[in-house]
């Protein structure tokens, strides 16, 4: 035990006397100093579900082992995988010691393969849960994502500074380098750009994030049991809801805590390179946004529509109703214009595109590890524009199948996709052919009276919700970023 001894001048013992008080002042000299107090730390628990990740799994375990703070056990949780998932994984098993900087840690990876599970993804984080449970902190992170080496020190000395934040997830990117496929190349480059834009409006409000992603995130495993119990649930995550991580974020929120994401901590996701794949976890993601948005969905779990979490959300959908009324509206006036020779250019129209396009380049130039795509793709304004018809009819697929109550699997669909089968992303293009040869059908049959007066009015229409959706970009133009980068 160490001792510190107390030195106590002899002026202030004279002045003390002197005036009759109690007050005693202590002096220390510089070797008396106390050693600043360590750093709290917190036993960590790291879980990955993981379903085919047989070309990630090896990197993503030896990115956890790599940090420069290890978890205290990793567990990798292999569920319903047809390929060489579990043996892979298996190769890195076993207790690992780690020397940096004269100091050991040790952890110990896990591989558990619970076969065929009905609840899939939510099925395995629950499972990694329970081995998890005496821990402080649940470290959730995909099969396919590698954490940068001080990650996850990161995300414990954010969380473990305010009781308050029940998860924190991690600033998640995609891997664009190395892709010689051209339109591999477009889709990663555009998830990267959208990945970022919904990155920076969760900083730039307070680093509130509205979903904790199971990317990489951290939470608090009291938090859960919290959650548990509040909404009488067997475990965290349910299987009632097609995004089980922004459900959980909204209940961690309801239950008193903040979600947060970080300032510095960083991961690499796995992107989709297929426009297949991409529309199967599009599609997904926002169905079941629809869903936690729109009051009394899926039978217990109500509809939040007016949750904090949810602004964001609702934003995204409203700002994807302008983008698709006004390419939509354009395209269809500019070919009635031109086929009656009534069409005048003007400059003014060219405004919404610069305003994109210097969006955009903020966007890119806001990304920490930016590459000469990113930059093209956001200053040549075409590739941006092919990405957001891509979602558009995405945004248009999943507000179809939720109006129609469709009640198809979802993760069912998107594990389809990701192994090249199904059809059904090429819907909304069929749709929107059909709908233009409707559109010209109608517009031929039209007498020219009835053709000038639609174009009298849906020009000024389209001007008033262009100029709006301008403003809207103008103001995000301006908004500090306070020096965030995603």
């Amino acid at each position: 035990m160490t001792t510190t001894t107390l030195t106590r001048p002899a002026e202030d013992v004279e002045q003390g006397e002197q005036h009759g008080t109690d007050l005693v002042r202590y002096a220390f000299r510089a070797d008396e100093l106390v050693a600043a107090a360590p750093r709290p730390t917190a036993r960590i628990g790291a879980v990955i579900p993981a379903y085919n990740e047989a070309g990630t799994i090896k990197r993503v375990l030896r990115g956890l082992l790599a940090q420069t703070r290890l978890p205290d056990a990793i567990h990798v949780v292999v569920n319903n995988t047809t390929d060489r998932t579990f043996k892979i994984a298996g190769k890195l098993a076993g207790e690992h010691v780690v020397r940096r900087a004269g100091r050991e840690q040790r952890t110990t990876v896990y591989v558990h393969d619970i076969g065929t599970n009905r609840d899939k993804k939510v099925g395995a984080l629950n499972y990694g849960f329970q081995l998890v449970q005496d821990m402080d902190l649940l470290l959730g992170v995909d099969g396919d994502t590698v954490m940068e080496r001080t990650a996850l020190a990161e995300l414990e000395a954010e969380i473990l500074s305010d009781p308050r934040i029940g998860g924190i997830s991690a600033v998640y990117t995609v891997d664009n380098r190395n892709v010689r496929n051209p339109l591999a190349t477009l889709l990663l480059t555009g998830q990267r750009a959208q990945f970022a834009a919904f990155n920076m409006q969760n900083m730039v409000r307070g680093r509130n994030m509205a979903v904790l992603g199971g990317q990489a995130s951290l939470f608090r495993v009291g938090a859960l049991r919290e959650v548990m119990a509040e909404y009488h649930q067997a475990a965290p995550w349910v299987s009632d809801s097609e995004v089980e991580d922004s459900l959980l974020s909204l209940q961690i929120k309801n239950v008193g805590y903040s979600t947060k994401i970080s300032a510095t901590a960083r991961a690499e996701v796995g992107g989709m390179t297929t426009l297949r794949a991409l529309d199967g976890q599009q599609v997904k993601w926002n169905y079941g946004a629809i869903d936690l948005m729109w009051p009394g969905q899926r039978g217990d779990t109500r509809g939040q529509p007016l949750h904090p979490n949810l602004r964001l959300r609702w934003l995204e959908n409203l700002g994807m109703v302008v983008n698709a009324s006004t390419r939509i509206l354009f395209l269809l006036l500019l070919a009635a214009s031109l086929s009656i020779h009534a069409f005048v250019f003007s400059p003014l129209w060219l405004i919404p595109p610069v305003l994109a396009v210097a969006l955009n380049v903020r966007i890119a130039r806001s990304m920490q590890d930016r590459t000469w795509r990113d930059v093209l793709y956001a200053a040549t304004l075409v590739p941006a524009e092919l990405y957001m018809w891509v979602r558009i009819g995405h945004f248009v697929r999943a507000w179809t199948k939720f109006a129609t109550r469709s009640r198809t699997d979802n993760w069912a669909a998107q594990a389809r996709a990701e192994r090249g089968a199904g059809w059904a992303y090429l819907s909304p293009l069929l749709v929107a052919v059909a709908g233009f040869a409707a559109c010209a059908w109608v517009w031929v049959s039209l007498p020219m009276i009835a053709r000038t007066s639609l174009l009298w009015v849906g020009w000024p229409l389209l001007a008033v919700v262009t100029i709006a959706q301008s403003v809207f970009m103008l103001a995000r133009l301006v908004r500090p970023q306070y020096g965030y980068r995603v």
